[in-house]
């Protein structure tokens, strides 16, 4: 389809872990193919909670910002549109040094308990506009990666580990999201991928499509996935994206 056949009034917005790539895994040829292909349809944008960095890496370098509409790292707390930073926000400036030493010391007392199948470095990513909490270190490999998320599913460790994290701290404005296979992502309340759609509300879409695979409750997903805003589709894998996406907007 020519470029001024493109519906500029359909939005779709993708998590990138398990909805375009496997996690923390390459964006795969056939994948990045397809989303161009999609670009010609409607505009297309990114919401992932890992930092810019991280979401480079996975889709294709640091011409990422240039290849979507809008890019949203740190769900959307740090907001890129047509290749240019337009929003960022400071959890250190909202929350104050010592909200967050008391959530943070929580955390490493209470994995420090835990006994896993592995335990590697890096259990606290802090961000500008989140802390990334990670039981088994996100310096693991893949393997142990995939040993972790097996464990967590059988036991509910990262949900047990949510539900402390609400009791210790019921009023500090704060959400407790379980992210990826592997961590859980601390934000204050509203911070969460609801937060680019202030973003995406200023170009007056007509219809914005979500596509994310944690959107069950407790899920990063589960807020943008059920606002009122967007037309909300759980996937379950790259695979199964591209197909709904077919269904939706190539079926002939």
């Amino acid at each position: 389809m020519a470029a001024k056949e493109r519906d500029t009034s359909t939005i779709c917005i993708f998590d990138v872990d398990g909805t375009l790539t496997l996690p923390r895994q390459k964006v795969d040829a056939e994948m990045a193919a397809f989303l161009k292909k999609l670009k010609m349809k409607v505009k297309v944008a990114l919401v992932g909670g890992s930092d810019l960095v991280k979401i480079e890496e996975q889709m294709g370098g640091s011409d990422v910002i240039k290849s979507f509409d809008y890019v949203f790292a740190e769900n959307g707390l740090v907001a890129f549109k047509d290749g240019v930073q337009v929003g960022q926000q400071n959890l250190l400036k909202h929350m104050g040094e010592e909200k967050l030493q008391k959530v943070i010391n929580f955390c490493l007392r209470y994995m420090s308990e835990l006994t896993l199948p592995a335990k590697r470095g890096t259990f606290i990513e802090f961000r500008s506009s989140m802390i990334n909490v990670c039981p088994v270190g996100r310096s693991c490999s893949q393997e142990e990666r995939l040993q972790f998320a097996e464990y967590d599913e059988e036991h509910g460790l990262r949900k047990k580990f949510v539900e402390a994290l609400y009791a210790n701290f019921p009023d500090g404005g704060l959400k407790f999201a379980i992210g990826g296979q592997i961590s859980i992502d601390i934000f204050p309340v509203g911070w969460d991928k609801t937060y680019c759609l202030n973003y995406v509300e200023r170009d007056n879409f007509k219809s914005i499509h979500f596509f994310g695979d944690k959107t069950e409750k407790g899920g990063n997903d589960h807020e943008i996935y059920e606002d009122h805003r967007t037309i909300g589709h759980t996937v379950t894998s790259p695979q199964d994206t591209m197909k709904q996406l077919t269904e939706i907007f190539f079926k002939e």
